[in-house]
């Protein structure tokens, strides 16, 4: 009787050791004397010592991968098959490389490079290996199957993972792998599907490498060895950069570095670092704002238009300010773009030249001297302060409408002031409000309550109720919106809970409703500020006008509450509306759809029989600002700049060119076009001006408009180019609706402060690098 062979557990994979997998077989011996035993006895495979066990009366034979060895057997010994030479192999994706070829933990191996597997010992036989015959190719089914012998001569295959078992070969009759592989590939298994379900790969799960067995994708394909993990190699230069990033995009403090939790982190994730210290990394963050603004400046240089500031002045518990400034232009492309270029610390705040030296700070700092258009600032400034200011930048900067046109205000600072004033004149009734919405908020059996009374009472009001922040107003404004759609379910909440008190009366409710009204335009028009996308200036003139109308109406009125809160407000919006009328009516003059028609009627509505005066001013104002632009030298391009150099340079030189193409012959061309074709560039206006109006689509692109008629008005595009550029806030969309001004925490002001300005300004410019800042098409209803 033949002993039953018992094939070898294959060597599970380790970290970083490819090793094909051989299912090895124990040749069958012919003995004088068959012994029969009433159990099996395991076979003991060792790869380091090749010991020999003995068990019972059969001796069981150790094969060494590394060795070799030939071993005897009972009482008989058979000879050895002699080599046979033995095809190579290709070895398979993520298999273990045969006999002795175990790949080390520091080989990398090549992608799409093939291994060849070094040839066997033929005494040693698989499921595929008949003595006496030449090797077939291996096949990777035998990781997921073992023989087992059922009777004399006859074979079967078992799923390692199900038990399930399946026909292998009968007498000389062999049925081949394929019914095999298919169990595997197909999901035939139970616990292979499992296991692919819970996205579990285990050893025995089918790999994705099985597919092409009977696959949708046909033949199986060749596969090749790949390293598990990509080697990257330690870069402690790159480390640097990483952690001066990390803490400029995320307002770390710069002494994290020396922090013991840190450094412990650090060390235990790469033992191999050596942490930087705190001079250190604070020379890393001003090298990667350095580094950054070099691209910013060659950016800068390349503008084709003016550029805009905007001045956020932030105050510090030292009693020093720092005036954030923000560059506003639009590019080559005709895209605008915000960034900030300075952040200046000013000792004296209050000083009516703290401003003016901002200023000319970065003008210097940037190389704008001739390209400033306008300034936006966040407070209003006294006289003094703005003549100061016009006096500076009339020197290197040519004043636009003697200086018109050059200070605005912040419309998100007015709007935040208009509504905590408002919010004081009704400070008693906007507390009762605010307490009955605690008192729902802070409580679940009060909620409970107060939603099963509002059920009760089919109130259809679907917002819910919020305690509000007192810093952002907008959230005060919705808090008092949602309790006036529910001021019925206030008014009878002390039937149901008698411990609810002080609700508002109906007077307080009527009072919080006219409140709401008119800070809905200021809501609706804060909003356009908080946009993704820079709006144009133009869209501004739309609300302004809307709310100068709103609110001289509303000052009429015969209710004496109405009456004195919307004088309250007209009184403040009016500032903003005078500093700023003459900018926002040009920029909509600049809209095609509306032109001066819409100036025309906004003025009418708003001023009456004296409207005509203003739009005169308007009209003056828009042909003396073109006139200007006619005037202007034309820009010269960095191009031609150096090649207007390399002229003169060659003349220095000796080389000798004529004089019509040196960079003097060209000016004098340039002053002989102007001159010779101004009145008919003066004329673009006109022409502009005459044509009709554009139909006013819900979405237009007004920038983009111009860029495609730059050619049909060369003069007037830039004009309009730059005008609709200008900035009317100065604060980010996260501080549209702030009441409180901005102040430097106490860290930053520990700090010198040119790592001030290079931590903020870097984190400005790495966060907008990827950041389309087209402008966004104009989505609005005029009603004319």
């Amino acid at each position: 009787m033949a002993t039953p062979e018992t094939p070898v557990t294959p060597a599970t994979p380790t970290e970083n050791h490819e090793m094909v997998h051989e299912h090895e077989m124990i040749p069958e011996h012919e003995m004088g004397h068959e012994h029969e035993m009433g159990h099996e006895h395991d076979m003991s495979h060792e790869l380091d010592m090749g010991h020999e066990h003995e068990m019972g009366h059969e001796h069981a034979m150790s094969h060494e991968l590394d060795m070799g060895h030939e071993h005897e057997m009972g009482h008989e010994h058979e000879m050895m098959h002699e080599h046979e030479m033995v095809e190579h192999e290709i070895v398979l994706g993520n298999e273990m490389v045969p006999g002795n070829g175990m790949v080390q933990d520091y080989e990398m191996i090549p992608g799409n490079e093939m291994v060849l597997a070094e040839p066997q010992p033929n005494n040693v036989e698989t499921p595929e290996t008949q003595p006496g015959k030449h090797r077939k190719k291996k096949s990777i089914v035998w990781e997921h199957f073992t023989i087992e012998n059922v009777a004399v001569g006859t074979r079967r295959a078992q799923c390692k993972k199900c038990k399930q078992s399946f026909a292998y070969s009968t007498g000389s009759k062999v049925a081949g792998t394929s019914h095999l592989k298919r169990h595997i590939a197909k999901g035939s298994c139970p616990v292979v599907l499992r296991n692919q379900q819970n996205d579990q790969l285990t050893p025995y799960s089918a790999p994705p490498k099985m597919t092409g067995y009977g696959g949708s994708n046909g033949a199986p394909k060749r596969r090749y060895r790949t390293a598990s993990t990509p080697y990257v190699a330690f870069d402690p230069d790159r480390c640097r950069q990483e952690i001066s990033k990390m803490i400029i995009m995320h307002d770390y403090p710069l002494h994290m570095v020396e922090h013991p939790g840190f450094l412990t982190f650090v060390q235990n994730l790469q033992p191999r670092f050596d942490m930087v210290s705190f001079n250190t990394v604070q020379g890393d963050c001003v090298a990667t704002y350095l580094r950054e603004k070099q691209a910013i400046q060659k950016v800068i240089e390349g503008v084709p238009g003016w550029i805009c500031l905007t001045l956020d002045m932030w105050s510090s518990h030292h009693t020093v300010g720092y005036v954030f400034i923000t560059g506003q232009y639009v590019d080559s492309e005709w895209k605008i773009h915000r960034k900030i270029l300075n952040v200046i610390m000013e000792p004296y705040p209050d000083s009516e030249m703290a401003f003016s030296h901002a200023v000319a700070a970065c003008l210097s700092d940037w190389s704008m001297e001739g390209k400033l258009f306008s300034v936006t600032i966040n407070q209003p400034l006294g006289d003094a302060a703005i003549d100061n200011l016009r006096a500076l930048l009339s020197v290197k900067n040519p004043l636009v409408l003697n200086g018109q046109l050059l200070v605005g205000n912040c419309l998100a600072r007015t709007l935040s002031s208009i509504a905590q004033d408002a919010f004081k004149v009704v400070q008693g009734t906007v507390k009762k409000v605010r307490d009955s919405v605690k008192y729902v908020k802070t409580s679940e059996s009060h909620e409970e309550k107060f939603i099963e009374l509002k059920q009760q009472l089919q109130v259809p009001s679907t917002k819910m109720l919020t305690l509000d922040d007192r810093t952002q107003w907008n959230t005060t404004y919705e808090m008092l919106l949602a309790a006036t759609e529910l001021k019925e379910v206030f008014s009878c909440l002390d039937a149901l809970d008698p411990d609810f008190k002080d609700a508002p009366s109906l007077e307080d409710w009527k009072q919080v409703e006219t409140l709401c009204t008119y800070l809905k335009i200021f809501f609706d028009t804060a909003n356009l500020l908080t946009a993704p996308t820079i709006p144009t200036t133009n869209t501004f003139f739309h609300e302004a006008w809307k709310i100068q109308l709103e609110l001289a109406r509303a000052a009429a009125s015969e209710d004496p509450f109405t009456s004195r809160l919307t004088k309250m407000m007209q009184e403040m919006f009016d500032n903003y509306w005078k500093s700023c009328c003459l900018m926002l009516a040009i920029a909509v003059v600049m809209d095609p759809r509306f032109k001066m028609k819409l100036v025309e009627f906004s003025f009418s509505k708003i001023y009456g029989e004296e409207a005509a005066a203003y739009v005169k001013t308007v009209e003056e104002g828009i042909h003396e600002l073109f006139n200007e632009y006619v005037s202007l030298p034309l820009p010269l391009t960095p191009t031609y700049v150096e090649e207007v150099n390399g002229s003169a340079m060659g003349q220095e030189d000796g080389q000798g060119f004529d004089a019509s193409c040196n960079g003097l012959g060209l000016t004098d061309f340039d002053v002989y076009i102007m001159e010779t074709s101004s009145q008919q560039s003066r004329s673009e206006l006109d022409q502009y001006l005459e044509e009709s109006l554009l139909p006013r689509v819900h979405e237009f692109d007004v920038v983009g408009w111009w860029k495609l008629n730059r050619m049909k008005y060369p003069t007037l595009s830039k004009m309009a180019r730059d005008i609709l550029s200008v900035p009317v806030s100065t604060v980010t969309a996260e501080s549209i609706f702030s009441t409180v001004s901005k102040e430097m925490d106490h860290y930053r002001c520990s700090l010198r402060p040119e790592t001030v300005e290079a931590l903020i300004c870097a984190k400005d410019w790495l966060q907008n690098a990827s950041i389309d800042t087209s402008p966004v098409p104009i989505k609005m209803e005029v009603p004319i």
